[in-house]
């Protein structure tokens, strides 16, 4: 890869190991990128656990079930999200009035 960017005339940005600061070319790019994935998480876990109902302890006890209950969740979560997209509605609202009908 580094060969092919160097022959083009462009900079790679990617992870770098070692300590920080890093002082590389990519360092604003990959900043910029942080950003933008820390607040797509943030928001996607606060929907998610405003859904739920799981801003404290989740309702189970033990590694393994709540391992269990967290992956029904996405899953469920994510079958809602398609049934939405196919029907054409809006993916951010109303979900959980949704799931609580179910």
């Amino acid at each position: 890869r580094h060969e092919l960017v160097a022959a083009t005339d462009r900079v790679l940005v990617a992870t770098r190991p070692g300590g920080y600061p890093h002082t590389d070319d990519g360092v604003e790019v990959r900043r910029i990128l942080h950003k933008g994935r820390r607040v797509a998480i943030e928001n996607c876990n606060g929907q998610f656990k405003a859904i739920f109902g799981v801003n404290g302890p989740v309702p189970t006890r033990g590694e393994t079930a709540t391992a269990r209950w967290v992956l029904g969740a996405i899953l469920v979560y994510q079958l809602t999200l398609l049934n939405r997209h196919h029907r054409g509605l809006d993916l951010r609202t109303c979900l959980k009035p949704f799931l609580q009908a179910a």
